[in-house]
């Protein structure tokens, strides 16, 4: 019999001449069982996600869209551009999203 969870997991190279790890891209290969059991699990969740997920979280919902957050983004360091006086300390966080959306070109 043939276990529910197994994978094969291959390295694919992103650049040409390699040096470092995080220049593989992984692919995980599953089997059949596998895939089945998930997409039933998500298609239950499914129904179930616009009242977990918070509204604030707009990405990959319907309806939702990720340029609404770039524009909330640019609103708040528009803010803190304009508000250089006080004693109040403000600070802004740029975050390296690249192996967020990484993908195959």
């Amino acid at each position: 019999m043939e276990p529910i969870v197994e994978a094969a997991i291959v390295l694919i190279p992103k650049v040409k001449n390699l040096a470092r790890v995080y220049e593989f891209r992984h692919i995980s290969f599953c089997n059949v069982v596998y895939k089945v059991v998930a997409k039933i699990v998500a298609n239950r969740l499914k129904v179930m996600l616009g009242k977990i997920i918070s509204y604030n979280q707009r990405v990959f919902m319907p309806g939702r869209l990720i340029t609404n957050n770039m524009i909330v983004g640019f609103e708040c360091l528009h803010s803190l551009k304009n508000r250089r006086s006080g004693s109040n300390g403000c600070i802004a966080l740029k975050l390296d999203m690249s192996k967020t959306y990484d993908r195959v070109e």
